[in-house]
Order: C-alpha cells, then sequence, then structure tokens
C-alpha cells in the first residue's frame, strides 16, 4: 500500500528537483523549429526582450480584406519563446473580414475591445457553426486547429486583441490556400466543385496562378 505512494512522492520529488530555466528568449539568428527558437545567451538577453510595444499602433486596414493583424508572436516578441502565449491585435475597418482560417498550433481566445463584430467557428467532427454578434467587451474562444472567422458587422471599425495558446500558432487561411497560390485549377474545381470560371475568378483576385 505504502509503496505506491512512495514511489509517487519519489517521482514528484525528482520532477520538482530537475533543472528549470527561468526563460528562453528566442535567439532570432537560428532558425525556429517545431519546439521554438532556440535560446539566446543569457549574457546577451536584455529586458527589452520582454517588452513590446507595436499592439498600440493600429494596422494598415487598406487592402482586399480590410483587416490588419499585428502580431506579438515569439519571432516579434522574443521573451514569449517557451512560455506557451502570444498576443495579436485585429484592425477591422467597416466591412472588414477575416476569412475562414486556422490556427493548427494553438486555441484563441479574442476580447472585442471596440466595435461590433460576427465571429464564430466550425466543429471538425460534425461541422456545426457556432457564431455570434460580439460587442464591446465581450469575449470568444476558438479550439485549437478549427477553422473560424471574423466580420465587421457594426458600422465603426472594430478593434480585436487576440490570445493565443502558443507562441507561434501558425496560420491557414483557406480562400489563400486555394486561389493564393499555384494549385492548378482543375484540381482546384475537382475537389472544391467550383467551375472554372470561378477559379479564374478568385485566383485573379488573390494573385494565383495554375
Amino acid at each position: 500500500m505504502f509503496f505506491p505512494i512512495i514511489s509517487i512522492f519519489a517521482l514528484l520529488f525528482s520532477s520538482s528537483g530537475a533543472s528549470v530555466l527561468d526563460f528562453c528568449v528566442a535567439d532570432l539568428t537560428l532558425p525556429d523549429g517545431p519546439a521554438g527558437y532556440s535560446c539566446k545567451n543569457p549574457s546577451k538577453v536584455s529586458v527589452d526582450d520582454f517588452v513590446y510595444t507595436a499592439l498600440g499602433i493600429a494596422g494598415n486596414t487598406s487592402n482586399l480584406i480590410k483587416a490588419a493583424v499585428t502580431p506579438a508572436f515569439a519571432a516579434q516578441f522574443p521573451g514569449l519563446n517557451g512560455l506557451g502565449i502570444s498576443l495579436a491585435r485585429l484592425d477591422l475597418a467597416v466591412g472588414g473580414v477575416v476569412p475562414l482560417h486556422t490556427h493548427p498550433g494553438a486555441s484563441e481566445l479574442q476580447f472585442v475591445a471596440e466595435g461590433t463584430i460576427t465571429a464564430g467557428f466550425i466543429s471538425s467532427s460534425a461541422n456545426t457553426v457556432y457564431y455570434k454578434t460580439l460587442s464591446k467587451g465581450d469575449l470568444m474562444i476558438f479550439p485549437q486547429g478549427l477553422l473560424h472567422f471574423q466580420i465587421n458587422s457594426g458600422k465603426a471599425p472594430a478593434l480585436i486583441l487576440v490570445s493565443f495558446s502558443s507562441p507561434s500558432p501558425g496560420l491557414q487561411i483557406v480562400d489563400f490556400a486555394l486561389f493564393g497560390n499555384n494549385f492548378p485549377s482543375e484540381l482546384v474545381e475537382t475537389t472544391t466543385f467550383l467551375d472554372d470560371a470561378q477559379v479564374k475568378k478568385l485566383k485573379g483576385v488573390l494573385g494565383g496562378t495554375g
């Protein structure tokens, strides 16, 4: 009876006695990998590695989707590396949209700081759509890897502050994955059931070829 208990305590104490780094500031001179960036030499770490100011600046929404994302990921904010968190600022002009997209590496929590948006996600098990109109002060979470979207459905610019459960959440936007590259049109047509004219129109809008 006592042996399992002693074994558990031994495991806990052996784990707690392991060497633990206070932080692992990203060494941006080396490539990113599945486990994140390598740690910068502690002698070269400064307080500036733990401070990031860009989220206070509005993004430029003069583009096709009338949206701008300002990331505070490990690549921009080295002090986040290895801590399992990151942030971003999302600016949406009136009529702005972030098309269906996914973050393969993280769940996303969004806070509406200004404006009114419609946001939602699609479950992978039953393709159920969960969406709602959100106002200033509202929160919504998107589980990791699920397709989701944001639309400015109000009459004024919207500001959304977003947090992620990873310092490098990743991003894939469905529209650009289908129509913004060299994916051959005939294969896009076969896999999406769209006709040739529709595919070529979308490729023309999003910069795709093939």
